[in-house]
């Protein structure tokens, strides 16, 4: 791999460790403000707002130019709800405003890989970026519970930092610094000399482009499928974010420090199955990969039972890595279908809109759930039945897919 590639993977990694660090220190900002327990997955609604309200624009902005240049103003948005954070917004307004610079960084990370490199090092880019996500998630995670830790929020207070005061401003300042990092790195990708198309100003074009490329994928055989099980698995890993945190808290007695150390060990997961799956499962055998879909909400459902913490990190283990060995070859189907139908900023827009979408559904429902004051274990077995039932149901759609599929060739085969 050339040299700019592990500079563009540098500046990705960075930022991406920033945002899942800041999402564990926003949940402990607003549980010392005592903010109601809905506000929590709520953070993740904020966040994933502008993937879905700006899909439409965000891709023709990232081609408009430069792409590093379009990563580096969005990770400067990024700076900027950190900063709010630092100078006491409320989370839920700030880690908004994080998201706004993440969706427009999106587009941009993907799509600069397709102009950079050639066609036949774009699997192995992109399992690159997909490894280094999930280590950033892990890290990230892990860096804000240990952040938020009283030892080390009263290590950085002693510090006596100019500006600082009090323990969270103290771990927002030092996350905001990795955002930093993440932007000196920007100034360094290179530029690939790809002509920019100039940004239509005319919205509604934009938004029937867009309609159009929505379409386009929704009705293709092989595209539907994957991005039925993409959009699924993002939905329920974010919730399910949210629902480990409380159930280690409710079924292990871990505080949250602890417990986000546990959405960790999931990540180690998806990593092992990723990895498995890239080895394993060949482009043309992954749809063969669904009925571990169904598997995964089934494994979830038996976390009800688990109450000792060595046993809950196998299960995590176990989860993550039979949601990693699915989602890699569908994600890579997803992307190849994407790219022959409408080229790849399009499809990852389209594909990002319909993931936020889901995640916005489905954190929105939990928060509703918990709301109406239903038990953990009683939302972990909803969520583990929905998460299996709509596989199975993708699977049977698949299935008639074939089987339309096939016996329209066997009557053309009548005629000859």
């Amino acid at each position: 791999m050339p040299l700019g590639f592990y500079i563009i993977m540098a500046a990705q990694f960075f930022s991406a460790l920033a945002d899942n660090a800041l999402l564990i220190v926003a949940i402990a900002l607003l549980r010392e403000m005592a903010a109601p327990e809905q506000f929590e997955p709520l953070l993740k609604l904020f966040f994933t707002v502008s993937y879905v309200a700006l899909a439409a624009f965000v891709g023709a902005f990232a081609d408009s130019m430069p792409k590093w240049r379009v990563m580096l103003i969005s990770n400067t948005i990024k700076i900027g709800g950190c900063l709010m954070l630092f100078l006491g917004a409320h989370p839920l307004l700030a880690y908004a405003v994080i998201g706004l610079g993440a969706a427009a960084y999106s587009p941009a990370k993907y799509g600069i890989l397709t102009e950079y490199l050639p066609h036949r090092l774009l699997v192995v880019a992109n399992g690159w970026i997909e490894g280094l996500t999930v280590g950033a998630i892990i890290l990230g995670t892990v860096l804000g519970g240990l952040l938020i830790r009283p030892d080390a929020s009263a290590w950085l207070t002693s510090l006596d930092l100019p500006l600082v005061d009090g323990t969270f401003s103290a771990t927002i300042a030092v996350i905001g610094l990795f955002y930093v990092i993440g932007g000196i790195f920007n100034f360094y990708i290179p530029d690939t000399g790809v002509d920019h198309k100039p940004l239509k100003n005319n919205p509604v074009y934009l938004i029937h482009d867009f309609n159009h490329c929505l379409k386009l994928l929704w009705r293709d055989k092989l595209g539907q499928i994957s991005l039925a099980v993409t959009t699924l698995f993002w939905g329920a890993g974010a919730t399910l974010q949210f629902i480990v945190i409380k159930w280690a808290e409710h079924n292990l007695g871990f505080n949250l420090s602890q417990a986000s150390m546990l959405q960790g060990v999931v990540a180690i997961g998806v990593a092992l199955g990723a990895v498995m799956a890239a080895k394993m499962i060949s482009l043309r055998r992954s749809v063969q990969v669904i009925p571990l879909g169904v598997a995964m909400g089934l494994v979830v459902m038996a976390m009800v039972t688990v109450t000792h913490a060595t046993l809950a990190m196998l299960l995590m283990v176990l989860v993550g890595a039979l949601a990693g060995f699915f989602v890699v070859p569908m994600n890579a189907l997803l992307q190849h279908r994407g790219h022959i139908l409408m080229g790849a900023g399009h499809s990852i827009a389209v594909q990002n809109f319909n993931e936020n979408l889901s995640i916005l559904v489905m954190t929105g429902l939990y928060a509703l759930l918990i709301m109406s004051g239903l038990s953990i274990d009683v939302v972990i077995m909803m969520f583990g039945l929905f998460v299996a039932g709509m596989m199975l149901m993708v699977k049977c759609h698949h299935e008639r897919n074939q089987r339309e599929f096939d016996s329209v060739a066997l009557l053309d085969d009548h005629k000859h």
